[in-house]
């Protein structure tokens, strides 16, 4: 299977650089894979969408401000993109850029924080110490800037722009922090909305994965099966596994908000339907001929050419067909990617 096979033309002026004004106020495309229809709404038409009969299942991660920009004695500046918490102090990163950095280099990111370089991991990791005293989430929270993908372009500097990212770019039900990037399927929820799928007697669940380098590593390899997944870390609450294993039984449908909740899911239940592993460690890497097995429907933004998350979206609705709807959507210019609208495939 060939990465050109995943490749798209985008308009750059299609690429979401902010929100919209209202969380709701998205566009929702939704696709039926039975009978290959495609359809137009806003994102508040989703409790139209669903029924007693679905289960939303999403991913309450919460994302860390974990893009530093510090400088080196020399005065060079670095910038450090944290990754995975290894222990206390010890974290896996990106460092940028990484030629001007070796083993024992100190970088000086404010009078709170400052790190080391411990060592090497491979060609795109580092592990570094950080040094700070008291409450981290407090330290970082300060020092920090919300790890924005490079598409959406910013000036570090804007105040008031990066208040609005610290709060647009989080699930309003964000819990658990420790991811680099946002479920971002979740990002169009609002509290109204699921108030008004409770009152509709639908029900919500959350899991809980640290989105890091897995999700939005890029394929370099031109054959797609040579490409490894980063490993992300998940938990799914007992409580959550019991609900899921008795909506299936009851026939039921499960609704992943975002590819981390299918990938989540399909991990834990990889081995057995009725006896899941609760937490661990996923690299599951899903691309067409994947059979499902437990995901019935998706909730999912608009993807990166060449990506995994493009590859899992079409191993659920057929290639063919998710090609179709991203160049209907290019055509209707929907808003793409993080910041952008998404889909409902049922």
């Amino acid at each position: 299977m060939k990465l050109v096979e995943f490749d798209y033309e985008l308009p750059k002026e299609l690429i979401a650089q902010f929100p919209t004004e209202k969380r709701d106020n998205s566009g929702l495309m939704v696709l039926n894979r039975a009978n290959k229809t495609i359809g137009h709404r806003k994102f508040f038409n989703i409790t139209e969408c669903l029924s007693q009969n679905d289960v939303l299942v999403m991913n309450n991660t919460k994302v860390i401000p974990a893009r530093l920009v510090g400088k080196k004695s020399t005065g060079a500046v670095i910038e450090v993109f944290l990754l995975e918490k290894k222990s206390e102090k010890t974290w896996a990163a990106l460092l940028k850029p990484a030629k001007r950095v070796r083993q024992d280099t100190e970088i000086f990111f404010s009078d709170e924080l400052q790190a080391r370089v411990i060592s090497r991991e491979d060609d795109d990791k580092w592990e570094i110490e950080l040094i700070y005293e008291g409450d981290f989430n407090r330290v970082l929270d300060k020092t920090g800037n919300i790890p924005l993908p490079p598409y959406i372009e910013r000036n570090l500097t804007d105040e008031q722009v990066k208040k609005l990212d610290f709060e647009r770019y989080q699930t309003v039900y964000a819990e658990n922090p420790g991811s680099v990037a946002a479920p971002t399927a979740g990002l169009h929820f609002t509290p109204e909305i699921l108030r008004a799928l409770r009152e509709k007697n639908i029900e919500t669940l959350t899991v809980s994965l640290n989105v890091g380098l897995g999700t939005f590593r890029p394929v370099r390899s031109e054959n797609i099966l040579e490409h490894k997944m980063d490993r992300e870390y998940y938990e799914i609450p007992a409580e959550t596994a019991e609900k899921l294993i008795k909506t299936k039984k009851e026939g039921k449908n499960i609704v992943a908000v975002g590819t981390t909740t299918v990938r989540t899911l399909e991990t834990a239940f990889k081995n057995s339907e009725n006896n899941p592993v609760l937490s661990g460690w996923s690299g599951l890497f899903i691309y067409p001929g994947y059979k499902f097995k437990i995901i019935d429907k998706l909730i999912t933004n608009f993807h990166l050419p060449k990506s995994t998350l493009l590859m899992l979206v079409s191993a659920f609705a057929g290639k063919e067909f998710v090609f179709e709807a991203y160049s209907e959507a290019i055509k209707k210019n929907y808003r793409f990617y993080s910041y952008g609208d998404c889909m409902f495939i049922n």
